[in-house]
């Protein structure tokens, strides 16, 4: 089974071990494994684990790197507050880019409590 999850696409392989479908996903890109294996009673449910994670995962990438996007901006309206004549606008850009900081982290929160429960 084929999975596309933002710009990647993953091959899902499921294989029987001692009673138990353990699944693992492999980049198509690059032909490597990635991610975390999952175990389960029936392979569709070892799967459905792996899917949910996969998109979980990316989630959390995007959330994640909307942060740190988040935070550089930020800094630099600090820094042009820091440079910056009495000016108004530097300031409001600087709390401003607070907000986006705190709204990011909270976002990245959220996503983190949602995380799939891979057992």
């Amino acid at each position: 089974m084929e999975l596309t999850v933002g710009p990647a696409t993953y091959r899902l392989v499921t294989v029987e071990r001692d009673a138990q479908f353990l699944a693992y996903a492999v980049r198509l890109d690059t032909n490597e494994r990635f991610g975390i294996e999952t175990m389960a009673d029936d392979p569709e449910e070892a799967q459905r684990r792996l899917t949910a994670w996969l998109e979980w995962q990316y989630e959390h990438t995007q959330a994640l790197e909307a942060l740190q996007q988040a935070e550089r901006t930020y800094h630099r309206a600090v820094a042009g507050v820091a440079f910056a004549t009495t000016d108004h606008d530097s300031t409001e850009a600087a709390r401003l880019s607070l907000e986006s900081v705190n709204a990011a982290r909270a976002k990245l929160d959220d996503v983190r409590t949602r995380r799939p429960s891979v057992e």
